[in-house]
């Protein structure tokens, strides 16, 4: 019904109630003579309407007990519930956008985000898994440096009597997987003492302070477990040399530093406990970290010698069933410059390879297999090649041999491989007789004839060249610029190193090479690589033109079996040259 009937009406005394919701009327007539009261009906106003002020203004009695009662009512419960989410609503997503930023900078894992200043650290479980020295092998010198801080803490009466301080901390340095996390696990199952271990990452977070906070409550909780050993792994994490990035004082990674350096020697002294910490970038790392007071023991941890390799062999060896005819000393010659976990990696390997052929042990063969698989990848048996490739690749790794064979300072060919492994067509494996800390100059010029001889075979063959050759090339000229440029090697240049090598840490690690010298002496260091690459490259093809039927029946060897042992190759070279 419209408005104005509405009003019409009240004039007339016709409406009894108006009850308004909003801008919704709701009309209940009065009750007219000899009847009921008539059903009601609806009617809209305009939202800036005063429905009173309108009736009393057309002359309506507003009001009992004779006058038309106007009763309003509130919205729905509905639209108020709404309407206080819609006013919440940017609390709430501030919260909300909060709360997940400090999960995110936790990690997530259901941890309470308002704990993110406690430590990550874990204390080592005493009935767990438990590592001792003697679990470790190759790295003699470590464990004896170790062993005493063990004894520290054992005996600490008869170190104290003499009037020596227990060590604050002990830096472990060393290449990655030479077993410097696993010295310190062997610390702690020896000393018997809390062991408390984190990682360097762990400290850093998105929030500045965060890694501080965590510092004190890791030694907080050290000094109340004392005696205590404190693990650090991966140290250069938080250890960085400060000044050296783009953030100041207030960066995260500094005051994390900075913290660590206050609890390691501030004005507050920890008796009893001692900071064992790992990297392998000990040169990016603060001074003031390394100063005696700190770490006051620096434990440099090398890659094993032959000794150490057996030994490690032996260690991670056990558990595993050997056939007798295993020789690790043989496997420890066959590695050079593996570390221990490259060892452990290669006895894995081979039980693999021993359970892909349902073997009940470990043979000699798979070990062999096992070396070549870490040190050149799997063979790629599916990669087909043509007869004439495969016959060059032969003559190629049959050139090393020969060349290797010839020269007096070269090392012992142990193994001729084409078959194909990784990126390589073949490959062709020396062994020293033992292990070598310094090379001389002969020893460098043999090596590089003997890798030079791969092209010079396809050449002296084939009478043409491929790109089978660019790594060899790639090695000897690294080779002979070394020779030159850092050992001195050169009669005309003279006794002195050429170049300074700096190590930039402001972006992240990067080589750069200072030059020292004129651009005269630049022509005369190329023209002394030129000569000595092209020495090398006339003694292979000199040394393959004397054994020119030899180089043939190696190659052939290798295109009929595609594998040839160093005994067999010599066997074949000596009746040639019989």
């Amino acid at each position: 019904m419209p408005l104005t009937k509405v009003i019409a009406m009240a004039k007339a005394k016709q409406i009894r109630e108006i009850e308004v919701s909003g801008n919704k009327l709701t009309v209940y007539p009065r009750a007219t003579s000899g009847r009921d009261e008539g059903l009601p009906f609806k009617s809209r106003m305009d939202s800036q309407t005063d429905l009173v002020s309108l009736l009393l203004e057309s002359g309506v009695n507003v009001g009992p007990p004779s006058g038309v009662e106007v009763t309003f009512k509130g919205s729905s419960g509905m639209s108020s519930f709404f309407g206080i989410v819609l006013m919440f609503l940017p609390i709430i997503l501030i919260g909300g956008l909060m709360f997940w930023m400090m999960r995110r900078g936790q990690g997530g894992g259901g941890q309470n985000p308002m704990n993110f200043g406690r430590t990550k650290a874990k204390k080592a479980a005493p009935d767990g898994p438990v590592v001792t020295f003697a679990d470790v092998a190759g790295v003699e010198e470590a464990k004896a440096e170790l062993e005493e801080v063990v004894e520290f803490l054992k005996f600490p009466l008869r170190f104290q009597s003499l009037g020596a301080k227990i060590p604050k901390g002990v830096l472990l340095v060393g290449q990655p997987g030479t077993g410097k996390t696993l010295l310190a696990r062997a610390v702690a199952g020896e000393a018997g003492a809390a062991f408390f271990h984190i990682s360097g990452s762990e400290f850093v977070e998105m929030f500045v302070g965060v890694g501080a906070a965590r510092v004190r409550d890791l030694f907080d909780q050290a000094k109340r477990n004392k005696p205590c050993i404190i693990f650090i792994d991966e140290i250069d994490a938080v250890g960085r040399h400060r000044g050296a990035g783009l953030g100041g004082g207030h960066d995260e990674r500094e005051q994390t530093l900075n913290q660590i350096l206050v609890e390691m020697d501030g004005f507050e002294v920890n008796t009893d406990v001692i900071v064992l910490a790992a990297t392998n970038r000990p040169d990016i790392l603060d001074p003031a970290l390394l100063r005696p007071g700190r770490f006051d023991r620096r434990v440099t941890l090398d890659l094993p010698d032959i000794v150490g390799r057996k030994a490690i062999l032996e260690v991670h060896a056990k558990g595993k069933p050997l056939a007798p005819e295993v020789n690790l000393g043989v496997i420890a010659k066959q590695t050079p410059g593996f570390s221990g976990a490259d060892l452990a990696n290669l006895l894995n390997e081979g039980a693999i390879l021993a359970a892909r052929n349902d073997r009940k042990d470990i043979t000699m063969v798979e070990l062999e297999e096992a070396t070549e698989r870490v040190t050149a990848g799997p063979e790629r048996k599916s990669r087909v090649i043509s007869a004439r490739e495969k016959e060059m690749v032969a003559y190629h790794e049959a050139g090393h041999a020969l060349v290797a064979w010839c020269m007096p300072h070269a090392d012992r060919v142990h193994k001729i491989s084409i078959v194909p492994r990784g990126a390589m067509g073949g490959h062709t494996s020396m062994l020293p007789e033992e292990d070598r800390y310094l090379w001389t100059e002969n020893q460098f010029k043999d090596l590089m004839a003997v890798v030079m001889g791969g092209r010079v075979a396809e050449e002296f063959i084939f009478d043409e060249i491929t790109t089978g050759a660019s790594s060899d090339f790639e090695r000897a000229t690294k080779i002979a610029e070394d020779m030159i440029k850092r050992y001195g090697m050169s009669k005309n240049l003279g006794p002195r190193t050429f170049g300074k090598r700096q190590e930039l840490i402001f972006l992240g690690r990067e080589v750069n090479e200072e030059q020292d010298y004129s651009e005269d002496v630049a022509v005369g260091i190329d023209e002394e690589i030129k000569y000595l690459l092209d020495e090398a490259y006339r003694r292979a093809g000199k040394a393959l033109a004397e054994h020119k039927a030899g180089l043939v029946k190696v190659a052939e060897y290798l295109l009929e079996h595609e594998i040839l042992s160093g005994e067999m190759m010599e066997e074949i070279l000596n009746e040639e040259h019989d």
